[in-house]
């Protein structure tokens, strides 16, 4: 090793929850030094998750879309439209090297930013040592920001090492489409998965989840019937599935699974096995044995302003636990960011926190679900507006979905926003904004929404709701409510 380096913040990890810190830091001045493991900048999301699955999910949709192109009135071939995957490998690569790439631009023009590709291990509170292809580097720093990110979850099944068994990462850097599939875990990540490669072709796609319904944390009545839609295509679920084993038989691989625990043992048998538990922060070797920062099972131990046991030290995104999202990651990143430089910080709130779960349809959420509302003691009630009456939703697909507004019953207060349908995620922006403001009711409903829009939903739903509240109460009290437009 030679000379030890110094800087002013050294952020490990440069996905979403390292990046966004590292560049808003070094644009103020500081000198920082951001340690990346993989192969670019960009994270679990970038090259393993978010992205990979999603352009996968776009080939998908349009392959499906074509076979559905009567219903439109468009003439084409009757033959069944084939997958090229080789292409769809190609046009993934170069999507992440082009997202990567600009990243690393930006950030390599900025002076006080080093980027370093290595390992990066603790070796004191204020010091840690960087592996890297060229040597071993020595770093002092003053403060430090973990951002190592998510693996994905090992469970403890006889046979979840057998060749053809694949864990999230694994089914995204698949070489192939399945020719039959099951899926072990009905969270976001087996949600997806399943459709995509159905949609795909994969002839036979089965998910099997120990909980008594998939997606826990959804909105249920969502949940419910994307369960619903998920077995009309053909894609079997089976919840409180107890897995015994994976075995191989021949060419393919056998499920041994129980529904309960007072079931008949019962088979699945596939081309691949797709273990998709959720996943587990990244603390591995990280040399946190050297610092008084904390971890468990659940992430590392962080208070209100993501700051470690570690003073000095602070943590960011998926490696702090639940919710691991990659928008999540930046927020707390950036709010890091402008805590370390001295100024205002708003760090996100979860119950504040929108996802996207891109299946199909889609299914976004915002804030709090009727469920966890009811957890906290308050009075909630939910405005709906069902998108088989909606003309854009009509016009596009068929009118498949649904808009829940939940919202609280003493002051009309939206508290969270649940929809499925085609082209949620587009509305999530909106729902962010309702329920991070505390926007009532009436705010949504005297806003002008376009037409056609999906983005009615929100506002006929809070009509509907306005009107029911305005029955329920007296006439004088009723008289002359909401403001103008």
């Amino acid at each position: 090793m030679g000379k030890k380096e110094s800087v002013d913040v050294l952020v490990v990890g440069g996905g979403p929850g390292g990046t966004p810190a590292a560049l808003m830091l070094a644009q103020a001045g500081r000198r920082v030094m951001l340690v990346e493991a993989g192969r670019g900048l960009g994270g679990t999301c970038l090259f393993e998750g978010c992205i990979p699955s999603k352009i996968y999910r776009e080939t998908a949709a349009r392959r499906w879309q074509m076979m559905e192109h009567a219903a439109f009135g468009i003439d084409m071939p009757r033959s069944v439209p084939t997958v090229d995957w080789r292409k769809v490998i190609e046009r993934r690569e170069h999507i992440l090297a082009m997202r990567s790439g600009a990243a690393l631009q930006r950030a390599q023009k900025i002076p006080t930013l080093q980027i370093v590709f290595g390992r990066a291990r603790f070796t004191s509170p204020r010091s840690a040592v960087v592996e890297t292809r060229e040597g071993v580097r020595e770093v002092a720093f003053e403060k430090a920001i973990i951002a190592t990110g998510s693996l994905p979850n090992h469970l403890p099944i006889p046979g979840a090492d057998l060749p053809g068994v694949l864990d999230s990462t694994g089914l995204v850097l698949i070489d192939h489409v399945p020719r039959s599939l099951v899926l072990i875990g009905g969270g976001p990540i087996g949600v997806e998965m399943a459709q995509i490669f159905h949609m795909l072709g994969t002839e036979r796609v089965a998910i099997l989840e120990y909980a008594p319904r998939i997606l826990g944390p959804v909105d249920a009545v969502l949940a419910a019937r994307l369960t619903d839609i998920l077995r009309e295509n053909g894609i079997e679920v089976v919840t409180n599935a107890r897995v015994a084993a994976i075995e191989r038989e021949g060419e393919v691989l056998a499920v041994r699974f129980r529904r309960g625990e007072e079931g008949a043992e019962e088979t699945l048998r596939a081309q691949h096995v797709g273990i998709v538990a959720g996943r587990r922060p990244n603390v591995e070797g990280l040399g946190l044995e050297n610092t008084a920062v904390r971890h468990d099972r659940h992430g590392i131990r962080v208070n209100e302003t993501l700051e470690t046991d570690e003073p000095g030290i602070f943590a960011t995104g998926d490696v702090t636990g639940h919710p691991m999202f990659a928008h999540w990651a930046t927020m707390q990143a950036q709010a890091v960011a402008r805590h370390l430089l001295g100024l205002p910080a708003a760090f996100p709130n979860p119950d504040h926190n929108t996802a996207v779960i891109f299946s199909s349809p889609e299914l976004g959420m915002a804030g709090l679900t009727e469920e966890a509302a009811r957890e906290r003691g308050w009075k909630v009630a939910v405005a709906e507006y069902d998108y088989r009456v909606d003309a854009r939703a009509q016009i596009s697909f068929g009118g498949v979905g649904l808009v829940r507004l939940v919202y609280r019953e003493d002051d009309g207060v939206i508290v969270g926003v649940h929809a499925m349908v085609e082209n949620a995620s587009e509305l999530m922006g909106e729902a962010a904004a309702i329920v991070r403001n505390g926007l009532t009711l009436q705010d949504v409903a005297l806003s002008i929404h376009p037409h056609p829009t999906l983005t009615e939903g929100f506002r006929l739903a809070a009509l509907e709701a306005m009107a029911r509240r305005m029955m329920k109460r007296p006439a004088a009290q009723s008289h002359g409510e909401g403001r103008t437009a």
